[in-house]
Order: C-alpha cells, then sequence, then structure tokens
C-alpha cells in the first residue's frame, strides 16, 4: 500500500454532500424520483439510470451557491444532457426511433393515450385494423413530436406526474404544461385522423 496515492475522490463527495445546506435535500427529496424515471425509461437500465441521477444531483451540489435561486430548469437542463450522453456512449440518440430505450419510452408514453384512440379507429377501421393502426401510428406520430411536447408526455402520461410537479421538474408554467400537452394531443390525433376526448388535467 505504500508509495500509491490515496483516492480521495469519495470522500470529496461525501465532505460536498454532508454540508448541503436543507433546500439541497428538499429539491433532492422533490425531484429524485422523476429523474430516475425519466431517466430509466430512456436508458432501459435501472441502475445506469440511478448512477446517472446520483451524479447528476452531486454535479448541482457543486454548483448549488450559483443555481439555488432556480435550480428546476438548469437541473432539467443538465439531466437531459446526461441522458443523452449515455445514450451517444452506447451508439444511440434521444431521437433514434430504432433504439429499444427510446421505443421503450414511447410505448410506455402512449399507453395512456390509446384509451383516447381507440373509439375513433374502431368506428373507422373496425377493431383488428384498430388495434394495429392505432399502436404502429401512434408510435410513429409520439417519435415526431418535438422535444418538450413528448417529455410533457413522457411525465404526464407514461410516468403519472401531475401537472404541478410535470411543470417544477421541467422548470415551466403549470399554463404551459396544460397548452404543451393539449397542442401534443391534438397534433397527433390530427396527424392520425381521428379525436381524442378531454380528460383531467389539473
Amino acid at each position: 500500500m505504500s508509495g500509491q496515492v490515496p483516492d480521495t475522490t469519495d470522500q470529496s463527495v461525501r465532505g460536498l454532500i454532508t454540508a448541503m445546506p436543507e433546500a439541497f435535500w428538499q429539491f433532492h427529496r422533490q425531484y429524485d424520483r422523476a429523474y430516475y424515471e425519466y431517466s430509466r425509461i430512456h436508458l432501459g437500465d435501472d441502475q445506469a439510470a440511478r448512477h446517472l441521477v446520483n451524479m447528476t444531483f452531486v454535479y448541482l451540489a457543486a454548483v448549488w451557491s450559483r443555481v439555488a435561486p432556480n435550480p428546476g430548469r438548469h437541473a432539467w437542463a443538465v439531466l437531459k444532457q446526461r441522458v443523452a450522453a449515455e445514450l451517444a456512449l452506447k451508439g444511440r440518440t434521444p431521437t433514434a426511433t430504432e433504439t429499444l430505450a427510446f421505443t421503450r419510452a414511447i410505448r410506455a408514453a402512449t399507453v395512456p393515450l390509446l384509451e383516447n384512440f381507440r373509439s375513433s379507429f374502431r368506428a373507422a377501421y373496425g377493431q383488428q385494423v384498430a388495434e394495429l393502426e392505432e399502436g404502429l401510428g401512434l408510435y410513429w406520430h409520439m417519435a415526431r413530436l418535438s422535444e418538450r411536447h413528448f417529455d410533457v408526455l413522457v411525465l404526464r402520461d407514461a410516468l403519472g406526474f401531475s401537472t404541478k410537479d410535470t411543470a417544477l421538474v421541467m422548470g415551466i408554467s403549470t399554463a404551459t404544461v396544460r397548452s404543451t400537452r393539449r397542442t401534443a394531443k391534438s397534433r397527433l390525433a390530427t396527424a392520425m385522423n381521428c379525436r381524442f376526448e378531454n380528460d383531467s388535467d389539473e
């Protein structure tokens, strides 16, 4: 053991985390699950998602004094950059519809939305065609939504966060979440030539 340089990285991280104010820990408690679930749905790997989120919070701890007045939007941007970087290391991109991670995200986000489309498809095409077309069509069109529209549907519909919590996670207003969600669903319905029923959007 003599002559080796001790690795003080873990000690430094522990010291940094221990010294963080209560406001940081409140932020951690409020956002940890959302960050983890969002990362997991894209990466398709529980351990990788947990490590990525933990390291994101370590980074936030290091810059907390600068971002503390309004950490939400900054933290969300950092998380998304890290998810994209992790996908890139694996030869994927967040918008590559052929990747397993992105397909999982699309499927998870569209499951609740399919209920709004089923009656229209069945009336227009019949049951068998409806079951095929509603899935493939919705997945395809979901993949072509803007990043913000897609994220709102993933957080709000796939992961089940409230409008208020979705707004806090993304660092935007609740009104923006509502309008973004309505626009995303409207665009999907228009693209698929069917209607959707209004649902609860608190």
